[in-house]
């Protein structure tokens, strides 16, 4: 690994001690890109999958940046969502509380009522490149379908749209080429028969997600976290986004969800908010370390009637000249629906 490095700087002109790509620890940047890298469904999927190890954070970095940055100026920029709005209200309910009703909900589950393979996700995500010349960032939304059957059929549906905007064009990535599609527009669409889920998916999607807290973080920690695993509450948020990527949790799983945020470090009741898609939900803010940057705010949203996860926002705390941000932007927004 020591060769591999020396050989990555010897082509990168950046001296290794200085700069914002200085060797150090991911940020929550670098690191929510590396994780959507890894297990984000997209279409482009790598030819094989990516071995890190905690000495390899440059190589990472540089992962992130080439997929993150590459092709942005091609086409157009769109203007970055603005932040949901939080509301205090009596209607607010802590996490604990919150944790009680799932609980509740899940104990008067059946036995049907277990997870099943594939999520239904509405994302944002804002896409930078650094310097003087750069381009405006630029948020590229998509919807998508996966679903997975016993038998091993499943089904991938991609499609440009932004429920805020309906009939609006709206910006694609294609092959790291950003252009304006129609709204509605199927980017991707693909049936697969009884036997291909091992061929197609990977661990994560294999692994029935446990109902006990303590176990479900464990799992989320070896399956989607980093060399730390999920030790802070940003690498348990990212966790559990890649979870949901690959899982859609019944009652039992969902109370597991709730009890784990409730334990977890530094997530605070912030009152209720209406997300992207028109729904109420309860929000919880985390703002504390999130890396060597320190520039997100993560906040997540859950029913306030089951506690099922409805969304996850990461705003930007700081302005990042370099990438043309300003505090206060969104750097993502997923949205999940049943």
């Amino acid at each position: 690994m020591s060769d591999e490095l020396d050989l990555l700087r010897a082509a990168n002109p950046v001296p290794a001690g200085e700069g914002p790509w200085q060797d150090r620890p991911l940020d929550a940047l670098a690191e929510r890109g590396l994780h959507r890298l890894l297990h984000s469904k997209r279409t482009r999927r790598a030819g094989r999958r990516l071995v890190l190890r905690a000495e390899a954070a440059v190589l990472a970095l540089v992962a992130v940046l080439a997929f993150t940055f590459s092709g942005v100026g091609s086409s157009p920029a769109a203007a970055a969502p603005v932040a949901l709005v939080l509301h205090s209200d009596a209607r607010s309910v802590s996490l604990a509380a919150l944790a009680r009703r799932a609980e509740a909900r899940a104990r008067a589950a059946g036995a049907s009522d277990g997870p099943h393979r594939g999520s239904h996700l509405q994302s944002w995500y804002l896409s930078m490149e650094s310097g003087p010349e750069a381009a405006p960032p630029v948020t590229v939304p998509e919807e998508r379908i996966t679903h997975w059957n016993a038998d091993g059929s499943g089904s991938e549906l991609v499609v440009a749209t932004d429920p805020r905007h309906p009939g609006r064009p709206v910006i694609h990535d294609n092959d790291g080429h950003w252009q304006t599609v129609s709204d509605g527009k199927v980017l991707h669409s693909k049936t697969y028969p009884a036997g291909s889920e091992a061929q197609h998916s990977g661990l994560a999607s294999r692994t029935k997600p446990p109902t006990d807290p303590a176990a479900l973080r464990e799992q989320l920690g070896w399956l989607y976290g980093g060399a730390d695993g999920t030790s802070t509450t940003p690498q348990l948020l990212m966790a559990l986004s890649s979870f949901r990527q690959e899982w859609t949790p019944g009652p039992r799983e969902t109370a597991a969800i709730v009890r784990m945020l409730a334990d977890a470090d530094g997530l605070r009741q912030e009152g209720t908010v209406t997300d992207r898609l028109g729904r109420r939900g309860q929000a919880y803010v985390y703002d504390g370390p999130d890396g060597a940057s320190n520039a997100t705010r993560q906040m997540v949203i859950l029913d306030p009637r089951t506690g099922q996860l409805l969304g996850l926002e990461v705003t930007f705390t700081k302005d990042l000249p370099d990438f043309k941000i300003k505090a206060g932007e969104v750097m993502s927004y997923e949205a999940w629906m049943p």
